[in-house]
């Protein structure tokens, strides 16, 4: 039963995407039609890397209070792009916004709210291989950089002794959109792999030295399962609801983690205690100390208008926010993505006082 209902979140997620990407202003109109029945309904957008568990989330809380939130998968650059053009409620990000994103947003000051972890997994499609790739930042950053071309390559048997990989050639698969799942990846072998910053770098959209673009993590998954050879990045759950294989990476403590939900909190343990009085939440934990702590590990926030110009939908936001960061957090584990600490959920919900409806109408 599980695994239909998760076959049913890759298939809406397919659609809302290739929505997206047809029409510009799908946002928008979305908002008008939900709005027009007289109820108080909230439009987002934004980031795939999230999408199952969001799914849930809003058909739960549908049921339970009746509030209807409407989401398109699109990608964390669509998501900032449509929030900042006010055509939806709330956007979805895995990257956090730059100062100048931020200083372009026609409504005023973004608060980011994170909402859960997950772990960005390295997957791959090596006919005959049983057990998991083992691989490095630095074998990682020269497959996707076009340095090792071939799976026999010495570089990566090295790293898996007594794995026999077959002398056949490597298909990057990257995505083609503007994503946060890439931001994390790049953000993470621009930490771990000083060339990589130097050269390709970091960000929801860089300049791929090789390799074939696909949009959405629902992309990737799918050329990668059908492409014997290839090797891409997409979130944990995505690679779990299609049964694809995952690396281990070498971690900041040297050792080889494999992601997984316990490995993606323990990349985020000393994140609460560490972060200072007032923070915007922009945090980046790739790269965290630790022996447990997998590598590729990210926040993923939802994005929102400190200062609501609808009074009623903002109170409604915020309704959701409280119970995402409480009973919503209960969910996250069942589909692979790892809660906020508790401490940290706390200080979360503090923030969201924080959100201005003294000036909408």
């Amino acid at each position: 039963m599980r695994a239909l209902k998760l076959a049913a979140l890759m298939l809406l997620a397919v659609a809302c995407a290739k929505e997206g990407a047809n029409n510009s202003g799908t946002a928008s109109s979305t908002a008008a039609s939900a709005s027009s029945g007289g109820s108080v309904d909230l439009t987002g957008a934004g980031a795939t890397f999230p999408y199952p568990l969001y799914s849930k989330w809003f058909s739960v809380y549908a049921s339970k209070t009746g509030v209807k939130i409407n989401y398109q998968s699109i990608g964390s650059g669509g998501g900032i792009r449509q929030l900042s053009e006010g055509t939806v409620d709330f956007g979805a990000s895995d990257s956090p916004m730059s100062d100048e994103e931020m200083s372009k947003a026609k409504g005023g000051p973004i608060l980011h709210i994170p909402t859960v972890l997950g772990a960005v997994v390295i997957t791959y499609n090596v006919p005959g291989l049983t057990v998991p790739l083992n691989l490095t930042g630095k074998a990682i950053a020269d497959i996707f950089s076009g340095r090792i071309t071939k799976w026999s390559d010495t570089r990566v048997t090295s790293l898996n002794p007594g794995v026999k990989l077959p002398a056949t050639d490597i298909l990057v698969v990257h995505r083609s959109d503007g994503s946060g799942t890439s931001y994390i990846f790049t953000d993470y072998l621009t930490n771990a792999v000083p060339a990589w910053a130097t050269s390709v770098g970091k960000g929801k959209e860089v300049k791929w030295p090789v390799g074939l673009g696909a949009k959405g993590n629902e992309g990737v998954a799918g050329q990668v399962q059908q492409t014997p050879g290839a090797i891409g990045y997409v979130e944990l759950a995505y690679a779990k609801q299609n049964n694809l294989p995952s690396a281990a990476v070498e971690n900041k403590a040297g050792k080889r983690v494999l992601p997984s939900v316990a490995s993606a909190t323990a990349a985020a343990a000393g994140a609460a205690q560490a972060l200072p009085a007032n923070t915007d939440y922009r945090i980046s934990i790739v790269n965290a100390p630790g022996a447990d702590s997998y590598p590729i590990s990210s926040f993923t926030w939802i994005l929102v208008y400190r200062h609501q110009t609808d009074a009623a939908k903002g109170k409604k936001l915020i309704d959701f926010l409280n119970w995402a960061l409480t009973e919503g957090e209960a969910e996250a584990s069942s589909l692979d993505y790892a809660p906020l600490p508790s401490s940290m959920a706390s200080s979360v919900k503090a923030r969201l006082t924080t959100i201005d409806l003294s000036g909408a109408k």
